[in-house]
């Protein structure tokens, strides 16, 4: 047997939808904002996990722009017939309204790593949408829906509509399979013997989440509930792996079962747990009881840390070359582009145009990577020569456009000068400027000249919840500011809804022209597993 840690995908990978094909198994999350668009990740043996591949053209256009902090792809489910995949996925256009303004999506692919066929709207009664392979040939729906009325619920079940394997065309009418007090969503079917089983999502998708089972003898329903969970740890403040829910189970060749899910590991802060890292992808083993019920082969309804899995021989794979800049690269609301992100003007280093600010919704110049554990280290050299407090570029930890913070190279006026816009004409300091944004505002914390010409090294390192940037002009590191809060840049943080984790890049933005540049290099993401 072969022990896997949990999560066994580290670090914003939400939503996992887990497929087997022959040997291999493959898992599907959550993108939301960011680019690549629904990253895959394959294992033969379920505790090491490779990135295999995304769903590329998920968005009509190719294109984001404009869509919420926490919007896009919403929870894709992947799924196998026989011959190809399937991942069927809604891109949601509001957040934290009674619309979701949401279209569902089907897309079909041979390989996990593409080509994907263009995407087909389908039926787009609510997010979280699955597909149900039949035995006979015929393929269903699942959905849950939403109803957006004044003293609506904005959960309201489970719906189910067979649609016609080519042209995805509804099939008669759509079908209510089940309802309950509590809010579920996320529904996937299986069939096991006699029984349909619905996987459910419970309670929504912070602390109080969990995995629900109903049944039934007939795909249309009646369902029957489980009177107990499969999954939680909305009753346990204590279990390591908090907010366990989103489920799917998957039957090994071997005829063993496993169930992957999403979970986050917080910190505790004087304002509440916070898991910075985002929801995460985790699997536990589960059995089935003597009334045919799953449940998890350690005992109870909490995840484990540490499961025991079959052992396959694990050769990791070459990872896909999506074009250098791609993963573990991720950008927002739209994929990288050698318009604004050249890796080929100074081999060696990545040069970025600047655009619009890092509050935009529509075209910030931004490249990051997922930060993966509690302890880590960010850093990277820039060389540019900003002429306006209207640009700026530099090292970024990341979470949304209401929550970041930014060590970035720019222009200031003349010591003692008050800050009135530009009136020197190329006069000026260049500096170092340390902001902190968050749901109150943006601050600049610190500031500290440095000389025009030659690179900047920027870093920062993140320990206890602590924040703390440095830069090195070629001597030594010299700190820069006070510790920040890195736990602000999390789901838990302020009062809005918030679904994707914390990020470590670098950025340029250049307000007026669109044309400021700013060369990178040496960038690099440690993390250390804790």
């Amino acid at each position: 047997m072969t022990v896997l840690r949990n999560p066994v995908i580290r670090g914003f990978a939400p939503d996992p939808s887990l497929v087997r094909v022959g040997d291999w198994y493959y898992v599907a999350t959550s993108s939301f904002e960011w680019f690549p668009t629904i990253p895959i990740h394959r294992s033969r043996d379920l505790a090491h996990w490779e990135y295999a591949g995304h769903v590329r053209g998920a968005v009509p256009g190719d294109s984001l722009a404009g869509v919420p902090d926490s919007g896009g792809v919403w929870a894709p489910s992947l799924s196998w017939d026989g011959e190809r995949f399937w991942v069927v996925y809604s891109v949601v256009r509001s957040v934290g309204t009674p619309y979701f303004d949401l279209d569902t999506y089907v897309s079909t692919a041979v390989s996990a790593a593409g080509p994907w066929t263009p995407p087909r709207r389908v039926a787009s009664h609510g997010f979280d949408p699955a597909l149900f392979h039949g035995e006979d040939g015929r393929l269903w729906l699942l959905n849950m829906q939403s109803d957006h009325r004044p003293g609506g619920r904005r959960f309201a079940g489970i719906v189910l509509t067979e649609l016609d394997r080519e042209t995805l065309v509804p099939v008669g009418e759509t079908r209510l399979l089940l309802q309950h007090e509590r809010l579920v969503e996320g529904p996937k079917l299986l069939r096991r013997g006699d029984w349909y089983y619905l996987v459910l999502a419970e309670g929504g998708t912070g602390f109080e989440h969990g995995v629900l089972v109903a049944r039934s003898r007939a795909l249309t329903g009646p369902y029957e509930l489980d009177d107990r969970p499969l999954l939680t740890t909305r009753d346990d403040p204590k279990v390591p792996l908090q907010k366990a829910g989103h489920a799917e189970l998957v039957e090994t060749p071997g005829g063993e079962w496993f169930l992957s899910h999403l979970a986050a590991r917080p910190l505790q802060t004087p304002d509440g747990p916070r898991c910075p890292l985002g929801r995460e992808t985790a699997v536990q083993a589960v059995v089935w009881d003597e009334e045919e019920w799953p449940r998890l082969r350690h005992g109870g309804h909490h995840p484990a840390v540490e499961v025991d899995v079959p052992t396959k021989a694990f050769v990791p794979q070459e990872a896909p070359d999506d074009g250098g800049l791609e993963w573990p690269w991720s950008t927002l609301r739209g994929p990288v582009d050698p318009s604004w992100a050249d890796t080929e003007a100074r081999p060696g280093w990545i040069r970025l145009r600047g655009r619009h600010g890092p509050e935009s919704h529509w075209a910030h110049s931004l490249l990051a990577r997922r930060i993966t554990e509690h302890g880590a280290e960010a850093e990277v050299t820039v060389e540019a020569r900003p002429r306006s407090f209207t640009e700026a570029a530099g090292l970024v930890l990341w979470y949304n456009t209401e929550a970041y913070l930014a060590l970035d190279l720019t222009w200031a006026e003349p010591e003692g000068e008050e800050q009135r816009g530009q009136q020197w004409q190329g006069g000026g300091r260049t500096v170092l400027s340390l902001v902190e944004r968050d749901e109150g505002g943006i601050r600049q914390v610190a500031v500290a000249e440095v000389g025009a010409e030659g690179p900047v090294t920027l870093g920062v390192g993140v320990e206890d919840g602590a924040a703390r940037f440095w830069y090195d002009t070629g001597g030594a590191r010299t700190p820069i500011g006070p510790p920040l809060d890195f736990t602000k840049l999390s789901d838990d943080h302020g009062s809005k809804l918030r679904f994707t984790g914390a990020l470590a890049g670098i950025h340029a933005v250049d307000l007026v022209k669109g044309a400021f540049t700013a060369d990178f290099a040496g960038f690099r993401l440690i993390c250390q597993e804790q």
